[in-house]
């Protein structure tokens, strides 16, 4: 069985979208900044990515172009339309009462007196 939290898998469109929203991002820079500012808790292999990045670019979500670095090197960078912020806000609200609803069923403990109920 897998150690990893499949949790964490369904986070990838929401943290792409939200990072793009700041700036345009080449697919291993975004796996690169989504580990290093998760302290690698979320390691996003550049082969898992890609699949989320297509996927955001066939709904309209995001672009891509290619840009030219260096004498021989073109990367593909990927960049936020309208829908895609739109999408983000969306994705925000459903996080945080997903989020809110998971805290307050890891802060209910049942009553732990002696009394059954009868």
């Amino acid at each position: 069985m897998d150690n990893k939290s499949n949790f964490r898998r369904g986070s990838v469109e929401l943290l792409v979208l939200h990072l793009l929203q700041y700036k345009d991002y080449y697919g291993y820079e975004l796996s690169q900044t989504i580990k290093q500012y998760s302290d690698s808790i979320l390691d996003i292999p550049v082969g898992s990515l890609y699949p989320a990045l297509y996927k955001l670019i066939d709904a309209g979500y995001i672009t891509d172009y290619k840009k030219q670095v260096g004498k021989r090197l073109v990367r593909v960078y990927y960049h936020i339309e309208k829908l895609g912020l739109e999408r983000l806000e969306i994705l925000i609200n459903d996080y945080n009462e997903t989020v809110n609803a998971v805290r307050s069923i890891l802060n209910y403990a049942p009553d732990t007196g002696d009394e059954t109920d009868e």
